[in-house]
């Protein structure tokens, strides 16, 4: 280690003879230096070589000394010291350098862990007399770092400031992305070509009857659960079914649910208390768009099947002059038969209608005439007691060539079929064949299916001279009739005061 170094004879110049001599007066002379006294750390005239820190304390003692005397930082002449770093011992020029001094080997290994070492400042060095790198240890030198710079204090304002506005923006964009999210991830799969779920969860909801028909197959039933809202996609149950071989189902009427998941749609269908008596019920002024609504939902049918059937009327031998089905489809309730076609569903109800017409006594020939005013009656008449008065109404402006103005033929004629209530505008409408404000006589055809009471009312009328009807109480259905004008406008009066008196009423 340096400090067991002979620092006098390291730093004393010469060979090394002479720096032996040298050593040896100064053993045996300690105070050959003269007025430098001591030295630090040693006992004067020990005779040992000094250590490296002790040399150094004496050489700094001696300058100290020698400065006093003459006034100079000149050291005295007969100082053993070097003249030249060349003349410095290679251990002592890396101590004040701070280079080190390695084989290659080492340099190599150095230079790949760490790079090339850089050079420092030994003790003493020239400028701040700092700590440099400790040259002999095996380690590279760091170079001197000069006064570090105090801190600025750091203001705490702008980053409370800012941790407040990253919170409030946090919070909106938490609350963005709550509202927004949903929709984002529509356009997003709208973009990437990804659908929703293509089938419902769960057991359902509201109750729908559908129909197996005789001869179905797996895809007629999948079709018919998706036409009638049971599963969302006919493909999903049918795949489900191929993946149950064993399942087999019997034609007839089930009770199931709408938003069925497939799954629960297919074990619904072979549980026999699902197992119904189904059947199609047709009420009273019931139209026939509405009847082939129920044909499709309650008997397992297609609309398109439904539709072609209804417009096939030489399937069902009627007068030459019919054009329509409506008004021939006599109301009732026909059960389901798994194995009808929609023609036949049809033909029962038509033949059903021939039936009732010639128990009432109307003439094959009259059967037209009779079921279109009927159709009229069953939509405008309330009580049933009213029927024979309102076709008797409808029969005096008949007479007269009075236009017969009513409500629901205009209404039918716009394609609405629950109502009977129409607007100044569609009551000037001359466009419209069934309007009976703009055209004399009947409508071209029945606006509805009428029952066994209209059919009654316009076979057996009651007697009277009425022009006019109104209902006055449409809770209770009181109807007002007047044989003339000023009377109607009094009965009016009455209906008007009633909407006064019920403004809530639906």
């Amino acid at each position: 280690m340096a400090d067991d170094l002979d620092w006098n004879a390291i730093i004393a110049p010469g060979n090394d003879a002479e720096r032996r001599k040298t050593t040896s007066d100064r053993a045996e002379n300690p105070d050959a230096r003269g007025d430098a006294g001591e030295t630090s750390g040693a006992p004067v005239g020990t005779g040992r070589p000094m250590s490296r820190r002790e040399a150094r304390a004496a050489e700094t003692a001696r300058a100290r000394a020698d400065a006093e005397v003459t006034g100079t930082d000149d050291r005295p002449a007969t100082a053993p010291v070097a003249s030249s770093p060349d003349e410095l011992h290679p251990d002592v020029h890396a101590l004040l350098t701070g280079e080190l001094r390695v084989d290659d080997d080492a340099r190599a290994a150095g230079a790949g862990a760490g790079g090339p070492a850089q050079p420092g400042h030994g003790p003493g060095g020239a400028g701040d007399g700092g700590r440099g790198g400790r040259g002999g240890r095996g380690g590279a030198s760091r170079a001197p770092r000069g006064p570090r710079e105090p801190r600025p204090k750091r203001r705490r304002g702008p980053l409370i400031a800012g941790i407040v506005i990253v919170a409030v923006v946090l919070a909106v964009g938490v609350s963005a992305y709550s509202f927004a999210a949903p929709k984002v991830q529509q356009v997003l799969a709208a973009i990437s070509g990804a659908q929703e779920p293509d089938d419902y969860s769960g057991n359902g909801t509201s109750t729908v009857t559908i129909t197996i028909k005789q001869g179905d197959i797996g895809e007629n039933v999948a079709a018919t659960l998706q036409r009638s809202g049971v599963v969302k996609d006919s493909k999903v149950f049918y795949k489900l079914l191929l993946a149950s071989p064993d399942v087999q189902f019997q034609p007839g009427s089930y009770s199931l649910k709408k938003k069925m998941s497939s799954k629960a749609a297919l074990a619904a269908l072979q549980d026999k208390d699902n197992r119904v008596q189904a059947s199609i019920v047709i009420p009273e002024g019931t139209a026939l768009k509405d009847i082939e609504a129920g044909m499709v939902s309650k008997a397992g049918l297609s609309a398109a099947e439904v539709s072609a059937a209804a417009k096939d009327l030489s399937a069902y031998d009627l007068p030459s002059n019919v054009t329509t089905l409506e008004g021939w489809l006599f109301p009732a309730t026909y059960p389901i038969n798994p194995g009808w076609s929609a023609t036949q569903y049809f033909k029962s109800m038509v033949d059903t209608m021939k039936e009732h017409l010639s128990a009432a006594g109307v003439a094959e020939a009259d059967q037209e005439h009779v079921i279109v005013f009927a159709s009229l009656v069953q939509k405008e008449a309330g009580l049933a007691a009213d029927y024979p008065k309102v076709a008797r109404v409808f029969q005096n402006r008949l007479d007269i060539d009075m236009p017969l103005q009513s409500d629901a033929t205009v209404a039918y004629g716009t394609g609405n079929t629950h109502r009977v209530t129409t607007t100044d505008a569609e009551r000037k409408d001359a466009s419209n064949k069934y309007n009976t404000y703009v055209h004399d006589g009947l409508p071209p055809a029945p606006i509805s299916n009428p029952g066994d009471v209209a059919i009654k009312a316009v076979t057996n009328m009651a007697q009277g001279k009425w022009l006019y009807f109104v209902t006055v109480n449409l809770e209770t259905g009181e109807t007002v009739f007047s044989d003339t004008y000023a009377q109607h406008l009094v009965a009016v009066d009455q209906f008007q005061a009633w909407l006064r008196a019920h403004p809530d009423y639906q």
